[in-house]
């Protein structure tokens, strides 16, 4: 009995994710066998980091569990060290216990990207990135403890680095996430008596003349307004120079002090491509044709933002590395692995622009949809409405729908849960005080 073909697919995020839904509904039983391979035992639905991290969303219900979802499939967690294209095995480090060397018929490949650091002075230990779960929730308890050490201090220089945060990057992750986070403070102050709006210094730093370009400069000007309107310090056509000790210089010569820096200026292919034996493009990303096979590499599939993918509505340009492109590249690739199996011709991924869509805060958004555009509460509540639409599995959408409905008769919660990133702090704090 000739065994089922193998399908390995490389990474648990958009790509891996809906590639996998895709071939489960596709696929007969026994048609093939599927296995995902992430560090993460779930994908995050990063376009509601932002709304995490202020609170107006549980956590838990921006992550979609890998095993849960896909109850067809074989979920192994650890680290891809290395892809061989040539023996068709795929290198893996589990988190304990040796690695593994795993075979395949047909490679999905959809690690994804990393934040792009830059060799500035002080980035690497004082910044945190915008990427993941854990640092969305990590910045809300700790803006949160910077508004807990201003009220607490006496001491003025204490309490200006304190109150004093700065988001570098103005494209999506860095706008929404400076934007849901300053609404968060703002809404917190009213429980503290000796801090107001203007004692916050919210400071975005962006290299370019414009943010948001995804909405179109006119949206991004309007963005930039309002940011501005609420005591926002956007600074355009500035690079910070360096972060040593928390000490905060920028190219128009500003200095000041803030333990809170927040980088979201750019990403880069993982680095796994480096050492999968697949063709590179001069920006590192993975040489794939319009059907989504790796060039020169039958069997081999990539999309996302690790791969330069033709757009074929712009000829000679690659597809944007974004959400909307991640997620419909997904359905045509699963499309196309369900075609090889069954020797039946590929289809080529062509993007159809629907738009763009910011949260800027509890009512407050910009949005670009079918070339029309909206913003404030329209634009929110368009926002809301694209991604609720766009969340995978009918679960989570319930969910995101019931955290947003509750947050209309209710309060929003604002406890700094630090403690959350030092667990055994008390537990080590009572061993050292010794025994009675």
């Amino acid at each position: 009995m000739t065994e089922a073909p193998r399908i390995l697919i490389v990474g648990g995020g958009y790509v891996g994710l809906n590639t996998a839904l895709r071939l489960q509904r596709k696929l007969r039983r026994g048609e093939a066998r599927i296995a995902v391979l992430d560090i993460d035992s779930y994908m995050t639905y990063q376009p509601f980091l932002p709304e995490a991290a202020a609170g107006n969303i549980e956590p838990r219900h921006v992550v979609v569990s890998l095993r849960r979802a896909l109850d067809r499939c074989a979920i192994v967690n650890g680290m891809v060290t290395g892809v061989d294209p040539v023996s068709r095995t795929v290198a893996l480090r589990p988190q304990l216990g040796p690695a593994r060397v795993m075979e395949y018929d047909i490679l999905v490949y959809a690690p994804g990207s990393i934040s792009r650091l830059l060799p500035i002075p002080g980035l690497a230990e004082c910044g945190i990135g915008f990427k993941s779960l854990e640092e969305a929730i990590h910045l809300r308890n700790h803006v949160l403890g910077q508004l807990d050490l201003a009220e607490s201090t006496s001491d003025p220089e204490i309490r200006d680095r304190a109150l004093t945060f700065v988001f570098v990057g103005g494209g999506y992750a860095g706008v929404e996430a400076l934007a849901e986070l300053e609404d968060m403070a703002r809404y917190a102050c009213r429980y503290y008596r000796t801090i107001d709006r203007g004692d916050m210094h919210w400071v975005l730093v962006e290299a370019t003349g414009r943010i948001l370009p995804e909405v179109g400069p006119e949206m991004g000007l309007w963005t930039l307004q309002e940011l501005r309107a609420r005591g926002i310090d956007a600074r355009l056509e500035t690079l910070m120079k360096s972060a040593e000790g928390g000490h905060i210089v920028l190219s128009d010569g500003t200095e000041f002090d803030s333990d809170t820096l927040v980088w979201t200026a750019g990403v880069k292919p993982n680095p796994l491509n480096q050492s999968s034996g697949l063709p590179l493009d001069e920006r590192g990303r993975i040489r794939a044709t319009a059907e989504l096979v790796v060039e020169d590499h039958g069997g081999v599939f990539t999309a996302g933002d690790c791969a330069a993918v033709p757009d074929l509505t712009k000829p000679g340009e690659m597809c944007a590395p974004n959400a909307q492109n991640a997620v419909r590249q997904a359905r045509t690739l699963a499309d196309n692995v369900v075609a090889v199996l069954r020797g039946r011709p590929l289809k080529a991924y062509r993007h159809a622009y629907v738009g763009s869509v910011a949260g800027l805060g509890f009512g407050k958004g910009v949005a670009q949809i079918y070339g029309r555009k909206l913003h404030g509460l329209p634009a929110w509540v368009m926002h809301r409405a694209y991604h609720l639409a766009r969340v995978p599995t009918f679960d989570k959408k319930v969910r995101v729908l019931t955290d947003w409905t509750l947050s209309f008769p209710f309060r929003r919660e604002v406890v700094s849960l630090g403690a959350l990133s030092r667990p055994r702090e008390e537990f080590e704090r009572a061993a050292r005080s010794g025994p009675r």
